[in-house]
């Protein structure tokens, strides 16, 4: 049998990549639906292989046409990290098995029959998709959720709710091997969030107009009945309203769009501001998150909560009782009055406002901003200038080294890769002492030895970055 777009009623599922994020996110919602389920990774390590084995999934390690022959599965999910040809995908359309992708999957089984509410954009999905899902269930809605992170009220990524709505963080980068579209088009939205558009994903999308492509195929795809919530301050998001058959709403600072905020307020724990729809003062929300971007996150999700019918007091009680998400402005530890945070950031967007944000929530301390170019995206040449003009917002900038610079060397060329020195030349000619260390030991060494008392240590990056986080501590406890 081919690929299946309508995934047909299956008992044994195998996930081809099963230990990516969301891969293992799935295998957790099949196995709590009653299927059973399995399946195999080329790289098994932590934390989602022990949160596999915490559920009692089985994971094999490598790929293999034996592995498929021995679980013998009805239905095989097959990752996007999974090319053409890898050896169980091929032996997967050999064995003549039905296949889908996640997304295709997630739908049919999940989303399909529910309000589907789809928080999209480049920055901030995260954190946007994990407060609108607390939002409502706080409010008592009990929605299903699916996000890339851990967010702290639910302490997972996934929740299979009874209520009417589903939350979903909607992703803009490619299905699988058999579908180059984005993952967000198979949610099929009743409520599409477009937060905003930029240049990202440079290993699948040549140029921003691929980008806004893919976007504008979303924003078609929504009936005229349902909603669109567009960031109106983005001119990428504003350019495709005249694509849109939906409702369209804009949301933002200016008093122009449809919802807006005014009057933020930046306290140590909290941030405030006033939401006005449709020109009239509504209500003032407070909200644990901090940062001008996150007042724009937080108007979008009350937007939408005030859309699925919760009143503004329903509303505050998520907003206020929000704990964060793993690794969004998460404090690792202090050691010697010295604040350690890590953060997802890798784009220079996301950098410069992590930055503000921090900068909000702890005026007037020394900011340190270390850095890992993890992905080829974040590492391209494009984003020079922005990374010098968002390191601006920090007193001492390390830049750790560029992950994927092998395959600047043989892929793409090292002509299209950021020049660290000429980043660090700016920075420093512009008073902001900022250095490359290419060794994790050495800036655990570099930070213990020249950080003082309040100081913060900010640790941005969408890998391990060496696990530089606890090295630091470690080095701050025993200096001690």
């Amino acid at each position: 049998m081919p690929h299946v777009e309508h995934v047909p009623n299956v008992k044994r599922v195998y996930l081809i990549g099963i230990c990516g994020t969301a891969m293992a996110s799935l295998a957790g919602m099949l196995q709590e639906r009653g299927y059973t389920v399995g399946g195999s990774d080329e790289h098994v390590y932590p934390p989602m292989s022990t949160y596999l084995e915490r559920l009692r999934i089985p994971v094999l390690e490598g790929y293999t046409k034996e592995h498929l022959e021995t679980f013998r599965p009805d239905l095989v999910i097959v990752g996007n990290a999974a090319a053409r040809t890898n050896v169980e995908a091929a032996a997967t359309v050999e064995l003549d098995l039905p296949y889908t992708s996640m997304p295709e999957a997630i739908y049919q089984l999940f989303i399909n029959g529910k309000h589907s509410i789809v928080i999209a954009g480049t920055h901030g999905k995260t954190t946007t998709t994990s407060l609108m899902a607390w939002i409502l269930e706080a409010a008592g809605r009990d929605p299903s959720m699916v996000v890339g992170g851990i967010p702290a009220n639910f302490n997972q990524n996934f929740k299979l709710g009874h209520g009417a709505d589903f939350v979903i963080e909607g992703d803009e980068y490619n299905t699988a091997f058999f579908d180059k579209g984005a993952k967000f088009l198979h949610y099929h939205a009743n409520t599409l969030l477009v937060n905003n558009i930029e240049f990202d994903h440079a290993d699948i999308f040549p140029d921003l107009g691929a980008i806004l492509d893919m976007f504008r195929r979303a924003v078609v795809q929504i009936a005229p009945d349902d909603v669109i919530l567009g960031n109106g301050d983005d001119e990428n998001v504003a350019s495709l309203r005249k694509d849109s058959r939906a409702r369209w709403l804009t949301f933002g600072w200016d008093r122009t769009h449809d919802v807006f905020a005014t009057d933020p307020e930046f306290a140590p724990d909290t941030t405030s501001f006033t939401a006005w729809w449709e020109g009239k003062e509504w209500f003032r929300f407070t909200t644990t998150l901090s940062g001008r971007h996150n007042v724009l996150n937080a108007l979008a999700d009350v937007a939408i909560a005030r859309l699925r019918g919760l009143e503004a007091v329903e509303i505050q009680k998520g907003l206020e009782s929000f704990r964060g998400i793993k690794r969004r402005m998460e404090v690792r530890g202090v050691e010697r009055g010295v604040i350690v945070i890590d953060d997802f950031a890798h784009h220079p967007t996301a950098i410069a406002t992590t930055l503000n944000g921090a900068r909000k929530r702890y005026p007037g301390q020394r900011m340190w901003a270390l850095f890992e170019p993890r992905s080829i995206s974040s590492s391209r040449k494009e984003f020079e200038r922005g990374y010098i003009d968002a390191f601006h917002e920090a007193d001492r900038v390390i830049i750790g080294p560029i992950f994927h610079l092998e395959r600047y060397k043989t892929r793409y060329g090292l002509d299209k890769m950021m020049s660290v020195p000429t980043i660090l030349g700016k920075l420093n000619g512009d008073g902001i002492q900022a250095e490359q260390i290419d060794d994790f030991d050495a800036i655990a060494d570099r930070i213990a030895s020249e950080a003082q008392p309040d100081d913060v240590v900010l640790v941005m990056s969408s890998g391990a970055f060496g696990d530089v986080h606890e090295k630091i501590l470690a080095r701050l406890r025993e200096d001690g």
